[in-house]
Order: C-alpha cells, then structure tokens, then sequence
C-alpha cells in the first residue's frame, strides 16, 4: 500500500506535488478495462517523470480505481497526482466526441476527424505511412484498421490519441473474432478475416444476411472461384468512381478487382463492425455460391448459377 510503502507525511507531500513532465503537455489514451497498474505504466511511458509502481498504489490506495474512466487525456504543469487521478475519474471537466461509423473507408474517418471539434490535428500534413508509424504500427496499411465506434476526448488532446485507441480497439475485436472461427474456415490469417469482414460490411447492412453473404464468400474460397464482389472493384477506383459501375471496370485488371483475380483483395476496403467480424469468421453454413439484391435491403441466396440468372432477372431486371 502506498502509506506503509513511503509514509504518511511523505505521502501527502507526494500527493499535492505537482508532477515533473517530460514535455509540455502529457497525453494517455486508456481503453475500457484497462488495468490501473497498466494505466499508471502508460502515464509514465508518455512522460510523467515517477515512478510507476508509486503512481499505481496511490490509484489503488485512494479507492477510486475501479472509477477511471475510459477516455484520451491531457495533463500539463502543475498536475498533481491528485488531480492527474481525479481527471480520470471524472472523465475530464470537458469532453467531446468523434465517431466512426461501420463501412466507411479510411479517407472518410480521416476527413471526419479533422473536423471533429476541438480535437489538435497532430496528424493534418502526415502521410498514411508517417500516421501508422507514429500510433506504433509501422508499414500497416491504414484500411480497415480502427474500429467503428463513439470515441470520447479531453478537449484540446491530440488526433493521435484517438486513433491509437481505434486502432488498439479494432485489433482486440479481430483477436477475439479470430479466436472463435470456424474450424472449417478458408481464412488463414487475422489479416484475411479483417479483409472479408470489410467486404461483408459494404455487401450488406441487414444483420440476418451478414452471416449468409461471409459463407457464400468463403465457399467461393474453398473451390477457387472468384468472389466478384462490386465494392471490391469500387473500392479500387476510388475518386475515378462517379457512382455507376460499368462493364469495363469489371473487365479491367487492378489488385482489387475480384472478378479478374482470384481470392482476396491485398487490404481491407472499409472498416467493419463487431458483427461483420464474426459473420466472417463464422459464416452460415450454407451451399450457396451466389447472392443477389432484392431491392429492399435483403439479398437473395442461390446455389446454381441457373437459380442465380432467374433471381437477377426477377430482383434486378424486372421479369419474372
């Protein structure tokens, strides 16, 4: 305990000290769950000049612990152990909001987190190669990789911060996904399993399909067929799509065009949900090779290529 550990006269003189800081301003993001004694750790590696044993046993010692919240925060001169503990457990004076929505690709999150209010732009002038380096992972292409969700944030941190949080989110979820595939499963790595989650996510928004749509993907794997996904392909293009896929595009080669190369595109093509995750590594057991819209949010399954041509005309062309 911390009093037994220093005393209790060094201990309150400790507590009302203002911190020594490495830098002008000290900035820890810290995920739900996450230990105390691994938050103190974090705070010490950013640059609050203690030791992090003591800073974790005043945690523990105060009894308010369990009360940190999630969240990206700033201290600056001044900040005492007290105040550094109490701004966690308040969830700061003043927060704000960023959020990152399932399906939207790594142009659209980064455009909205540099007009997300009053949030620095560390990040403004980076390259994508400068922006992985600088969250700790170098070399990584940036699609796919920051989970889609509500992230809160002490006013004034840094963009960083927040997308080291997406990132270290996106990494535990696909870890968990993965963990749980089926044993049956084409997929060979966590990568390949973030690839088709993001493909899943663009093909379809109903949650019942989800799972359908990732075993008609990965039959296709198993037998080697193309997986002739559209978003794929669109995907590819980037700012030349202007919103009508043509044949030409289908019939032109690139690295994401799944109808002239087989198996998976080399990076994600969105960001996917904790749903789409699962559905990829845990597809419907199903015969199906072929899916098509029905026009109302819904696909429709079939297993020959004959079953499939009828379906198009009937949802896609207007015959029956």
């Amino acid at each position: 305990m911390l009093l037994p550990l220093i005393g209790v006269g060094i201990a309150l003189w400790w507590l009302g000290r203002p911190l020594e800081l490495a830098a002008p301003t000290v900035e820890v993001s810290i995920e739900a769950g996450t230990p105390p004694r691994q938050i103190a750790e974090a705070w010490v590696r950013a640059g609050v000049v203690t030791s992090p044993r003591l800073l974790y046993e005043w945690f523990r010692w105060s009894g308010e612990a369990r009360r940190i919240r999630a969240g990206s925060y700033a201290v600056e001169p001044g900040a005492t152990p007290r105040t550094l503990l109490s701004k966690m457990v308040e969830g700061d004076e003043e927060l704000a909001t960023v959020r990152l929505i399932e399906g939207w690709t790594w142009r659209q999150f980064r455009a909205e987190l540099a007009k997300a209010p009053r949030l620095k732009p560390t990040t403004a002038l980076m390259s994508d190669a400068e922006l992985m380096a600088a969250i700790g992972a170098p070399g990584i292409a940036p699609e796919g990789r920051f989970f889609p969700d509500t992230y809160a944030y002490s006013v004034g941190v840094s963009d960083l911060l927040v997308l080291k949080r997406a990132y270290t989110k996106m990494q535990r979820e696909l870890n968990a996904a993965w963990a749980e595939r089926a044993s049956d499963s084409p997929l060979k790595t966590p990568e390949q399993a973030l690839t088709l989650a993001s493909i899943v996510e663009k093909e379809t928004g109903r949650e019942a399909d989800r799972a359908l749509v990732a075993g008609v993907f990965s039959n296709r794997l198993r037998v080697g067929m193309p997986l002739q996904t559209d978003p794929a392909v669109i995907y590819g293009l980037g700012e030349r799509f202007d919103g009508n896929l043509r044949r030409a595009h289908l019939d032109t080669d690139g690295p994401y065009n799944t109808y002239t190369r087989p198996g998976l595109p080399p990076t994600p093509i969105a960001m996917p949900g904790r749903a789409s995750l699962r559905a990829a590594v845990q597809p419907a057991p199903t015969k199906a090779l072929y899916f098509v819209a029905r026009g109302d949010g819904s696909s429709q399954f079939s297993e020959t290529l004959d079953a499939h041509n009828r379906a198009v005309n009937q949802f896609q062309r207007g015959r029956k």
